[in-house]
């Protein structure tokens, strides 16, 4: 190969590999920044959401907001667990300590004994 066939070779070859290193690069790892407020309303026996399937990025902030008509508390089965306690009154807010392990994690009221969702972590 010529020098000038070597160079451009080298040239194309620099090219390319900024190119494609650029490709699909993320400063975020593919995950949002975005908080998912996930609303919760505990009425006497009832609960909603109750059971409903949630997907989130692994690493995004959610936020449970609760309205109940009497105290409770609720648990995430999280790596670490997380619980809350609320009392009877409107629009508490709780933020989740992140969960960065994708798979499912429940979100349950101990005091219903019931699943308020799943979060589908990816």
């Amino acid at each position: 190969m010529t020098r000038v066939g070597k160079l451009a070779a080298t040239g194309i070859a620099v090219v390319l590999g900024l190119a494609l290193s650029g490709c699909g690069s993320d400063d975020t790892g593919g995950a949002t920044t975005e908080t998912k407020t996930i609303v919760i309303t505990v009425s006497g026996d009832t609960i909603t959401p109750n059971g409903d399937r949630i997907e989130v990025a692994a690493g995004q902030p959610i936020e449970l907001v609760v309205t109940a008509d009497a105290p409770g508390e609720i648990h995430v089965h999280s790596t670490p667990e997380q619980e809350f306690e609320y009392v009877a009154g409107n629009d508490q807010k709780f933020d989740l300590t992140p969960i960065d392990r994708p798979g499912i994690v429940d979100i349950e009221s101990h005091t219903l004994e019931k699943t308020i969702v799943q979060l589908e972590v990816r």
